[in-house]
């Protein structure tokens, strides 16, 4: 519950009569009611209010609940006079309060400025009654003007003004405007709504029980933003802080018998001759060697820092020129497709079969493969789910993986971390549309594991992840 909810749960009870005691001595609202109906007539006969015809009696099914036995039902119209302001121009409102321009406006919203003219002395509760705000309830007091958007809710017998805005607040009085692209609220509709009346005495107490609430439930508001804040923060936090973990080697522990990442690297070397002599990998240039002050920190005797081109089998994009796009052919997809965990392929532009074939033949996208976004949303990775055909923009590159010598989820959890995060800050081109280029790619340090510990990263992340994700259900239940 947030502090809006928690206010609006006061003031049901409120106006259910089950926020302060009932005290006898304190009269009934039916002697209150008479005493209005006796200052209106009076108003009648000196001039000073307009007779309006009798509103209907209230019938048992209009009834939303029980209210105290002391309390009565009484029609907006007959426990107020509702009255909408005048209308004014907008060239008459000044954003500043001056000596030409000293008495607020107020409209359907509250305060609009400051105007020359007033129509209004006293204090009163105001109903908006035009726009997607109409019902709201504001205060206003002393001189002011009221426009024609605000509905001034005149109290009789000295009812509570507080206690009138604050009810008028619990009714809900929006939910009687006109369904329009431009919703409205009737004098004539607003007249006829019930409101629960308690006696005069009891209407001070119970705002008096309100106003002492409401610090409490604004303090509660910011500890309830505060926490809906760090709930928000805390899986994506925690994903962070354990990815950073496992690049250092700080989440499992070392195995002599799973040997060395030396050994995992003549494995590789080996996989890859193969690929090439197979001619199912075109041969490589050699990349720098890894200068020491390059390394980020420090891993394990057993690891060793390589180059993200080292341990994949390929990482290209496709010719630079966007294809003529169709109806209906082989989706090429971008980051606009992706979608919070994957790829919505039937959204992407259609290309020709003509023009796929043409450009996969430097590289396509196959089931296990990683899209890596190279603009926009740099580094933003999916991993490509599906076996049907599909092309990447030239706004991604896809990075194909080896089968053999690498685990893949591994991989994705590098390219996910806060290390390639900070890789590509370091490689990005600050230009008018920053990219990163494909040879920087290929350049970003990876740190590496032996294979079977790679396997026991990737299973102890996803026990965490799983565990974070509870945890934080949990907290926003």
């Amino acid at each position: 519950m947030n502090a809006e909810q928690l206010k609006n749960s006061i003031l049901q009870r409120a106006i259910e009569g089950k926020l302060v005691e009932q005290r006898p001595e304190e009269g009934t609202a039916a002697e209150l009611l008479r005493e209005i109906k006796v200052e209106k007539a009076r108003l009648v006969k000196e001039g000073k209010l307009k007779k309006e015809k009798p509103l209907p009696e209230i019938k048992a099914e209009e009834i939303p609940f029980e209210i105290p036995e002391s309390w009565e039902w009484g029609r907006l119209g007959d426990v107020f006079n509702l009255q909408a302001g005048k209308n004014i121009v907008s060239a008459e409102i000044h954003e500043t309060q001056n000596k030409q321009h000293p008495y607020p406006c107020y409209g359907g919203n509250g305060l609009r400025g400051y105007v020359s003219t007033f129509n209004r002395k006293g204090d009163y509760p105001l109903i908006g009654r035009q726009g997607a705000l109409c019902g709201n309830i504001n205060f206003a007091s002393n001189i002011f003007y009221a426009t024609e958007h605000a509905v001034v809710v005149e109290t009789y017998c000295n009812t509570s003004v507080k206690w009138a805005g604050l009810f008028l607040k619990a009714l809900n009085l929006n939910q009687y405007a006109t369904a329009t692209a431009q919703p409205g609220l009737a004098v004539r509709t607003i007249n006829q709504v019930i409101i629960p009346l308690p006696p005069l005495a009891e209407q001070k107490r119970i705002v008096a029980k309100i106003e002492e609430l409401l610090p409490h439930v604004e303090q509660y508001g910011k500890a309830h933003d505060e926490l809906t804040a760090l709930n928000e923060k805390f899986p994506d936090a925690m994903k962070k802080s354990i990815l950073q973990y496992a690049m250092e080697g700080k989440l499992v522990e070392q195995r002599e018998e799973e040997g060395t990442a030396k050994e995992l690297l003549a494995a590789i070397k080996a996989e890859k001759a193969r690929l090439v002599k197979e001619g199912r990998l075109k041969k490589e240039k050699p990349l720098p060697e890894i200068k020491a002050e390059e390394v980020p920190f420090e891993i394990p005797k057993s690891w060793e820092w390589v180059r993200l081109s080292t341990v994949t089998k390929q990482i290209g994009d496709i010719d630079h020129k966007m294809p003529p796009t169709v109806p209906e052919g082989i989706p090429y997809i971008s980051p606009l497709n992706f979608t919070n965990d994957g790829i919505d392929y039937d959204s992407a532009k259609k290309i020709k079969k003509e023009d796929y074939d043409k450009l996969a033949k430097k590289i396509y996208p196959e089931c296990g493969d990683i899209i890596f976004p190279r603009y926009g949303t740099i580094g933003v990775i999916r991993q490509v789910d599906t076996d049907r055909p599909f092309l990447a923009s030239y706004s991604c590159c896809v990075i194909k993986l080896l089968s053999n010598s690498m685990n893949r989820n591994y991989v994705k959890l590098v390219l996910d971390s806060p290390l390639t995060k900070a890789e590509i800050n370091r490689y990005t081109n600050k230009t008018t549309q920053p990219n990163v280029g494909l040879n920087s790619i290929q350049q970003f340090l990876i740190p590496l594991p032996p294979l079977a510990e790679q396997k026991r990263i990737v299973a102890k992340i996803e026990e965490l992840l799983s565990c974070c994700g509870a945890l934080g259900n949990e907290s926003t239940a």
